[in-house]
């Protein structure tokens, strides 16, 4: 197979190392495009980066969006040649997320939303026009650690609710909000201001941020707050589920946490979504009773260190609503840039070539 990267920032670095790692047949090294040709090094190795054009896409059977969304964004200028072309297009941005007949896939919730590449037509992606049916959107990251926990409970008690609070890493928004943290944190720490402020517009670093730099739109939610919720609802086939959602950005490097409560349609204790959890696809349950030094109960639970670099999501803090016999809490952390975004987007592939959709 030949496989196209567009984008070689944080998201683009990290499918690299992923598609160095997969199942993937590949008969060559990913092919790496961004705006500049140049010479990137990851994990030692060096990568030659060639400017996008259109002809670089020729005989491509997979291309990754890696890098900027909108209408300057790489899909908004090559989905459509990269489709032409034959290529399938797994698009990390959210530009189409929502988009009727947009496959908006998590390998281990809804694999079988892949089948309709398979079928023939187009689908019509605003400001591209109508493409063949060869376009995939992954979602967003916060949404993707999120439905991965709570689909196996679904399955087996429905869930009726969910409310969550988010607690995301800097590197969400990019390298450049990763060392915006560092630098921030390196000034107070020696007395200094923070400097001026140009990722977030607050002080991030020993803050905590209710808006960070996601836009607020309708009824007072960000847009981060209204992906999860519409995507959530369509990954899961839930289009009426009641979902609301408050994001936070916190002053860690890399990994994205969640408190998530759901209510159930009918009563599942802990034990037994501990139990349906361990069996879980891509899911680490954190959760053991232990003593402190001290003699006190102390369960285990999953931190951001645990989770960044890995590939699955932990899963801890499994309890029961002492006031409502039909409510669990979940506390779930996973690497943004990994199973958020990067790693996910693979699993999308290798899912593609295991049903046959491209012939390998």
């Amino acid at each position: 197979m030949k496989v196209v990267v567009v984008g070689i920032g944080a998201v683009g670095r990290e499918m690299v190392r992923c598609l160095w790692q997969s199942s993937l047949p590949l008969d060559e090294e990913p092919l790496v495009l961004a705006r500049t040709a140049r010479e990137v090094t990851i994990d030692g190795r060096t990568i030659q980066v060639r400017e996008a054009k259109t002809e670089e896409f020729k005989g491509a059977d997979i291309v990754f969006f890696a890098g900027t969304e909108g209408e300057k964004g790489a899909a908004k200028q090559f989905a459509r040649i990269a489709i032409e072309q034959g290529a399938i297009v797994i698009d990390n941005g959210s530009d189409f997320r929502m988009v009727e007949g947009v496959p908006l896939v998590v390998p281990e919730v809804n694999p079988d939303d892949l089948e309709v590449l398979n079928s023939s037509g187009t689908v019509l992606l605003p400001g591209v026009g109508e493409v063949p049916r060869r376009y995939v959107a992954n979602p967003n990251c916060s949404t993707i650690q999120m439905v991965v926990a709570i689909k196996p409970i679904h399955d087996v008690a429905k869930v009726k609710r969910v409310i969550a609070s988010t607690y995301q890493a800097v590197s969400g928004a990019g390298s450049a909000a990763v060392e915006e943290l560092e630098i921030q944190a390196h000034r107070i720490l020696h007395g200094q201001e923070p400097g001026e402020f140009k990722i977030h517009p607050l002080q991030i670093a020993f803050n905590v941020l209710a808006g960070a730099n996601w836009k607020f739109e309708e009824v007072g939610y960000t847009n981060e707050e209204w992906k999860i919720i519409r995507e959530t609802r369509k990954i899961m086939h839930e289009p009426n589920l009641p979902i609301t959602v408050t994001c936070v950005r916190v002053p860690v490097f890399n990994a994205h946490a969640e408190a998530i409560y759901l209510e159930l349609e009918k009563p599942l204790v802990a034990e037994e979504a501990r139990e349906i959890l361990r069996n879980a696809k891509g899911i680490v349950v954190m959760d053991e009773p232990m003593q402190l030094t001290d003699g006190s109960p102390y369960r285990t639970y999953p931190t951001p260190i645990d989770a960044s670099g890995r590939d699955p999501v932990y899963v801890g803090r499994i309890r029961n609503d002492p006031f409502n016999p039909n409510g669990l809490w979940l506390w779930v952390v996973a690497d943004n840039l990994r199973k958020g975004a990067a790693l996910n987007a693979v699993q999308i592939a290798e899912e593609i070539v295991r049903r046959k959709i491209v012939k390998v």
